[in-house]
């Protein structure tokens, strides 16, 4: 089995998700994190946009959703645990899905604030 592929400690998961990825949890055996979104619209293209990174990383979370949230759970199943996978491919979903580029000083506004006909995710 390859570094990749080594369950990594409770206690190792735990702290990097501490320092690197606090909106994820590990809990059951699976890192976690529920994205509030703000209809079925946006609720797809949450969907949509972890099913893009996950293909192209190659590596498949499980997902569970509803009208206004999707909940990401990933663990690698041939390592029975986390693996440094699961984190990377979870910081990734984070850094794509959480993106507001409204709050950076660049050229892109972002959706709209305030007109529910815009609203995408729910940031927290």
């Amino acid at each position: 089995m390859s570094e990749r592929e080594k369950a990594l400690a409770e206690t190792e998961v735990t702290a990097w998700l501490s320092d690197n990825l606090p909106k994820w949890k590990l809990e059951d055996g699976w890192v976690r994190r529920t994205y509030k979104t703000t209809s079925w619209k946006s609720t797809l293209m949450v969907i949509n946009t972890v099913g893009h990174l996950a293909e192209a990383a190659w590596h498949h979370p499980d997902l569970t959703a509803s009208y206004a949230w999707v909940e990401v759970r990933l663990q690698t199943h041939s390592a029975k645990g986390i693996t440094m996978k699961d984190l990377e491919l979870a910081r990734k979903i984070e850094d794509v899905v959480a993106w507001q580029p409204g709050a950076e000083q660049g050229a892109l506004e972002g959706t709209p604030q305030g007109d529910l006909r815009f609203s995408y995710i729910k940031y927290d």
